[in-house]
């Protein structure tokens, strides 16, 4: 049985109301007190009360539009709540249609997460943004990303508590066959990765998404690794990094904040060469890792060693340079 409200409470219950009954454009008493778990009586009197409630006008009198008002008749005979006339609430500062359309793109870009799996709240929220705004806020869809499905497909493995399983495409360009426990998903500018314990390599490992192929859920039970197990970073040097040298003018030091955020100014691994130009010493997991890293800063970083990385980089711009070359016409070739 519902208790009796005390003072406070009978406040923070007439506060909430308000904004409930603006929601519902008509609402039954017996519904009102199932919501809050108090008894139709206490919904009836607090009704009631706002019914006589409101902000003195321009007049400093209560004048009939300084109230709020109800549907009496429904109210009287048929039990339901409808609210004719806001006062007050209806002055409160709202968001522009663009503020509230930049949010609820926001929104739905959270729901595609696998930890809002529940997206009941996020539709409520959006809903309560499209009704709140000041003029109706243009209609957007936030572009889903290519690993929209291994989203979802991860979203299904943490609720059902199981492992996921797939083949990966590594850093070296080599496919293995991995079992992993699904931590976290992190996303760094457009790329997704997941976070996980790796029962290859009994440790907590990084995949990225669109590396992944053939991505299942299992009915292997996840072994209860917790996600304080995950490094604060989403990249940890391993033992069996690369290290390569690479120079650069010094002001670009900052672009290389992805591949080595905790050393890129550390004057240790940094050396001053000719003019503005530095060289720094990276470690990676694979030679075959640079091939982002010169593909994005072309122009600006230099492979110097060692020899190996220099050869991989220098085969892979000649394969995509061969790519352009034009065959000569039947005539030439005579």
């Amino acid at each position: 049985m519902p208790g009796a409200l005390r003072g406070p409470d009978r406040l923070a219950f007439l506060l909430a109301l308000v904004p409930y009954l603006q929601d519902h454009d008509t609402v039954s008493v017996t519904d009102v007190a199932a919501h809050f778990d108090v008894t139709p009586e206490r919904v009836r009197d607090a009704v009631t009360l706002i019914a006589v409630s409101g902000v003195p006008g321009a007049t400093n009198q209560y004048q009939h539009g300084d109230l709020f008002d109800i549907q009496w008749d429904e109210f009287e005979l048929n039990d339901r709540i409808v609210l004719t006339h806001l006062v007050g609430i209806d002055d409160a500062p709202r968001f522009s249609a663009r503020e509230a359309a930049a949010l609820i793109a926001g929104l739905q870009y959270l729901s595609a997460l696998p930890e809002n799996a529940d997206r009941a709240a996020i539709a409520s929220l959006m809903a309560k943004l499209t009704r709140g705004a000041s003029a109706p806020p243009t209609q957007l869809l936030a572009e889903k990303s290519g690993s929209a499905d291994a989203l979802a497909l991860i979203a299904t493995a943490v609720q059902a508590d199981v492992q996921v399983e797939f083949d990966y495409l590594n850093g070296a360009g080599e496919h293995e066959h991995r079992f992993v426990d699904p931590l976290r998903v992190e996303s760094v500018d457009r790329d997704w990765y997941l976070r996980g314990w790796c029962h290859l390599r009994s440790a907590v490992r990084t995949f990225r998404l669109d590396r992944l192929v053939d991505l299942r859920v299992t009915d292997r039970p996840r072994t209860g690794q917790p996600v304080s197990a995950l490094p604060d970073r989403l990249f940890e040097p391993s033992a069996e990094d690369l290290t390569v040298v690479v120079e650069l003018p010094e002001s670009a030091l900052p672009l290389l904040a992805d591949y080595r955020p905790e050393r890129v100014t550390d004057k240790v691994h940094t050396e001053k060469v000719d003019g503005d130009r530095c060289r720094v010493r990276l470690r990676l997991a694979s030679f075959h890792g640079l091939k982002r890293l010169v593909t994005g800063l072309p122009g600006t970083v230099t492979v110097i060693a060692p020899g190996e990385a220099r050869r991989v980089v220098a085969d892979w711009a000649a394969a995509a340079a061969a790519q352009y070359e034009t065959p000569a016409a039947p005539t030439e070739r005579a």
